[in-house]
């Protein structure tokens, strides 16, 4: 089905009133038309006949849109949105938000991919426990081959039935993704959720969704394969414009405040969240310019003092504390030198030659050739288990070495990052 959406933003094509299916699947597309079949393959394939998907052309210029309308002349369950102008990952996703129909929602993004299955346990899932939204474990898929699942039970534990999040505020250091999240439409409607402009536009989106949700279930398996591309990544792009994560998290906070003290028993989660992913983007190479790396510090400084909670907060642990102190007292040049520090310990770790057990599970899986996407077929559990082990003990054995250079110590604390300090690390 083909609906296209003149330049007021209006559908030109009414939403059908047939039957509402489960689940709708939200496909945002932009210039990925060497990964787009995989994704669509990923969600389609084996899927419940009543699931929808609703692909957005965000006037994709390498031909997306045509690759989109023959999926939808050959399957009924796909339908596609042609924007008039480019607008965005976030209003692109609210764009298909507008003509989903399903009870659930999930955002995938078009340059990654489901496990298989993920779509029938997902069905499965909700059909079970019908939460409000329901959180679905991840891996990231490296260019050489590397495939790291990052496991939800490290942060949460193995919950096993649907919580609120008073009962595990932990639940706000998972991934922010809106894609690892499926999401009772109900809920945010209720809620009056969507995405704002700009980029980081999933803070703003996820933490408000947690803390509306009566009820958040974990999926402890891996559903989604987020792709680490090398380039076309805001996370690999040196800009000024990462300068609007301020806005994302100034949202955040409105909401807290605007809930009427509802939210407040989480102020402390997410300004913890909030410093944390700051000073991700600060140490990272690859984001701001050098000639505003110290701009970004004084804001990052500046927002620690105007959303710190009255009560404190559960400061890291280790360097990560250490970092989160000099923000506090708003030291440029102290903050500056651990930074340098912690990127040569990180080089000389990366230079070590690998010993026995080292890595083992990154070289057991061979490197994609180039111009090919990372396969589709994830590793075996226990690959996937094993890499995720050498992530960690990389990260330990850096913590070890850099221990040794800066007062504070290493973390002592088990910390979960989202993708995006990962990146940075």
């Amino acid at each position: 089905m083909l609906v296209v959406y003149p330049a007021d933003g209006e559908a030109s094509t009414p939403v059908s009133s047939q039957q509402a299916p489960t689940l709708s699947v939200v496909v945002p597309v932009f210039r990925v038309a060497a990964y787009l079949d995989e994704c669509l393959d990923s969600i389609l394939t084996h899927a419940p006949a009543d699931l929808e998907v609703i692909a957005v052309d965000d006037a994709s210029p390498d031909g997306c849109g045509a690759i989109l309308d023959d999926r939808a002349r050959c399957d009924p369950r796909v339908r596609v949105l042609h924007l008039p102008v480019n607008s965005g990952l976030g209003p692109a996703r609210n764009a298909g938000l507008a003509q989903a129909r399903g009870e659930y929602v999930w955002f995938v993004d078009s340059d990654d991919w489901l496990a298989p299955g993920a779509v029938a346990q997902v069905a499965q899932q909700l059909g079970h426990y019908r939460p409000d939204v329901l959180i679905v474990d991840h891996a990231e898929a490296h260019p050489d081959g590397r495939v790291v699942a990052q496991r939800s039970a490290d942060v949460v534990g193995g919950l096993t039935s649907p919580v609120r999040l008073a009962e595990r505020p932990q639940l706000l250091r998972l991934a922010q993704a809106a894609w690892s999240k499926i999401v009772r439409r109900e809920l945010l409607d209720r809620a009056g959720l969507s995405f704002r402009r700009g980029w980081y536009e999933d803070c703003s989106y996820s933490h408000p969704l947690l803390m509306a949700a009566e009820s958040i279930e974990v999926l402890h398996q891996v559903c989604y394969y987020y792709r680490q591309r090398p380039t076309d990544r805001i996370t690999a792009t040196v800009s000024t414009r990462h300068f609007e994560v301020f806005d994302q998290y100034a949202a955040v906070f409105a909401a807290v405040d605007a809930s009427g003290g509802a939210y407040d028993q989480f102020r402390g989660e997410l300004f913890r969240v909030m410093v944390n992913h700051y000073l991700v983007i600060a140490g990272n190479e690859q984001r701001l310019p050098v000639s505003s790396r110290r701009a970004f510090f004084d804001r990052v400084v500046a927002d620690y003092r105007r959303w710190l909670p009255a009560d404190g907060y559960p400061v890291p642990a280790g360097v990560t504390g250490l970092k989160h102190r000099l923000t506090r007292w708003g030291a440029w040049p102290a903050y500056a030198t651990l930074r340098h520090a912690h990127q040569a310990v990180g080089a000389l770790t990366r230079r070590r030659p690998a010993g026995p057990g080292r890595h083992a599970a990154a070289r057991a899986m061979p490197a994609a050739t180039p111009s090919v996407p990372t396969p589709s077929v994830p590793a075996p559990r226990q690959s996937n288990e094993l890499r995720h082990n050498a992530s960690r003990s990389d990260r330990n054995d850096r913590d070890h070495q850099l221990a040794r250079l800066v007062p504070g110590g290493r973390d002592r604390e088990a910390t979960h990052t989202t993708p995006d300090e990962r990146r940075a690390r």
